[in-house]
């Protein structure tokens, strides 16, 4: 870990300070720590980001539109290599939550989830990114014991 000296000014501390006890942070370090991660991975979303990546596709929809359903499983099947896992739930007699695990290219991810979010009667969505782990912290579970493919 390296140290770094940062000057905010009163208003943006306050600010930190806010987020932190509303976060549950047990210090300033850690606050400033993830606040950088997200800030850089949008930086990087922005920038056109093309590496691995984990998206959680949320969305809701009405289960009654016509073909609906047929439609967005089919857009999951045409791109089966991508979906890792996908959860339903009944909210209510017309509205459906559905929750979709994606894994691939940033791009491919993002298209999957422009389309089913585009669909008509498709109420809310959102896509959540997550870089993919980065092969160096691999190497280090390795050294550790701690692996995922046994």
């Amino acid at each position: 870990m390296q140290r770094i000296t940062v000057t905010l000014d009163d208003e943006l501390m306050e600010e930190l300070d806010r987020v932190m006890v509303a976060k549950g942070y047990q210090n300033r370090s850690e606050a400033l720590r993830d606040l950088t991660r997200a800030g850089m991975k949008q930086s990087a979303l922005d920038a056109g980001a093309t590496g691995e990546c984990v998206g959680v596709l949320s969305y809701v929809y009405d289960h009654g539109a016509r073909e609906l359903a047929k439609r967005l499983t089919s857009t999951f099947h045409d791109h089966h290599g991508l979906t890792i896992s996908s959860l339903h739930v009944h909210l209510d007699h017309h509205n459906c939550l559905e929750v979709s695990i994606l894994k691939g290219a940033v791009p491919a991810v993002q298209h999957v989830a422009d389309h089913v979010i585009a669909e008509r009667a498709v109420r809310h969505g959102q896509l959540a990114i997550i870089p993919a782990p980065d092969k160096n912290l691999s190497e280090a579970d390795a050294k550790t014991g701690h692996d995922h493919d046994r």
